[in-house]
């Protein structure tokens, strides 16, 4: 075994990253917001957007440093707490203004978007390059099995609304049983977290090289270089996201988009564009197993730790938000999880199964975008009924 350490200044080239050239648009998004002769909601709409991307993927570099150092079970602890940081933080601020529609469908979209999108993408690209490609079907089938899980935390308190209450009838006993899946999903998550990372590793761990010694390399990040980082790259995410989610409602309007659709597809593919290109990256060098990890375990965090979070945070604002969604969100989520367990069940894939992915992908956005956004009047009744406590 040999060791690599090699130590850089701030400025080091680990930094310079193509997407980094994104983070023009900070500044760019300051001027839109606080010069009124450049005010703009959609521009400021777009430019946030823009911003985030490189700002999530500092956030991730740096918690992947942080990992690094702590070592392996800690570092997949920080990992998996801080893989969608940028996408809670988001989801927060949308909360806060009282946009609980973008915030489901933002949680549906990242689940969608990482199980079609980011490894249909990931499986198209590694397989035009390398014919065939392998992966570990012990982790993929043990993702398969919670985002059935995840599944069905959405689908009972769907039927439970529609069932026991109806559309114009809320009541607070959706919102206690939304509040008690989120908790058995948050403990279900927690429990995943220990299985992988302490009691059955060894299942999980990557394979050794076949040929030659295997390599070492220490993080180059120091751990103060990588708080600090993590810390400015968080509060550039939340200070971004505030101007996004201030301007989403106008620019929806301006670009003649369903408030749905921007939560299912705009958000969350701001949200996650750093994942997905390291997901996309990984798969190119022919390493499967990490891309299915970042797709998979992305969409697992986003439903039984993410979604969790905002249903409990939601109550500590005063303003709870249900586990009722949409039938074509659930059915979205279940098709999803239907197709990624008949991808990973043989533990390889080619380019094919990339380019149907993506297929599924594109069918249920062009859903998304043409279904028809609900009267005011139905959205009215639904913010003054929603909160009974």
């Amino acid at each position: 075994m040999s060791a690599k350490k090699e130590r850089h200044g701030w400025l080091s080239p680990d930094i310079l990253q193509p997407l980094d050239w994104l983070l023009l648009a900070v500044p760019l998004a300051f001027a839109i917001y606080y010069v009124p002769a450049w005010k703009n909601e959609t521009l400021l709409f777009i430019i946030t957007g823009i911003a985030i991307i490189p700002l999530a993927g500092w956030m991730g570099r740096a918690t992947e440093h942080l990992g690094a150092r702590a070592g392996h079970g800690i570092g997949g602890l920080l990992n998996a707490t801080f893989g969608n940081a940028a996408e809670l933080i988001i989801a927060l601020m949308a909360l806060s203004h009282g946009l609980i529609g973008v915030v489901k469908a933002s949680i549906t979209g990242s689940i969608i978007g990482n199980i079609l999108l980011v490894l249909g993408l990931s499986i198209l690209v590694g397989g035009l390059r390398f014919p065939r490609q392998t992966f570990n079907r012990t982790a993929a089938g043990l993702g398969t099995t919670m985002m059935a899980l995840a599944s069905i935390g959405l689908l009972v308190p769907t039927i439970f609304f529609y069932i026991a209450t109806g559309p114009q009838a809320p009541t607070k006993d959706l919102e206690h049983l939304s509040e008690e899946i989120a908790i058995i999903l948050a403990i279900m998550y927690v429990l995943s977290l220990f299985f992988t990372l302490k009691t059955h590793r060894h299942l999980f761990a990557e394979p050794k090289p076949e040929w030659g010694p295997e390599e070492v390399t220490e993080p180059e990040w120091s751990r103060a270089k990588a708080f600090t980082i993590l810390v400015i790259a968080t509060a550039g995410v939340a200070l971004m996201s505030e101007f996004l989610v201030g301007s989403v409602e106008e620019a929806a309007n301006a670009l003649g988009m369903t408030k749905i659709f921007v939560g299912v597809i705009v958000v969350a593919i701001i949200g996650n564009a750093a994942e997905h290109s390291t997901a996309v990256l990984m798969a190119l060098k022919d390493k499967m197993d990490l891309s299915v990890t970042i797709a998979v375990g992305s969409s697992i965090q986003v439903a039984m730790f993410v979604a969790p979070t905002l249903v409990l945070a939601s109550v500590l604002m005063g303003d709870p938000m249900d586990l009722h969604f949409t039938p074509l969100e659930v059915v979205s989520v279940t098709i999803s999880m239907g197709v990624m367990a008949l991808v990973s069940q043989d533990g390889e894939s080619h380019w094919m199964e990339g380019a149907l992915l993506l297929a599924v992908y594109v069918i249920l956005g062009l859903a998304f975008y043409h279904l028809p956004a609900p009267p005011p009047a139905v959205e009215q009744a639904a913010s003054l009924l929603g909160p009974t406590r």
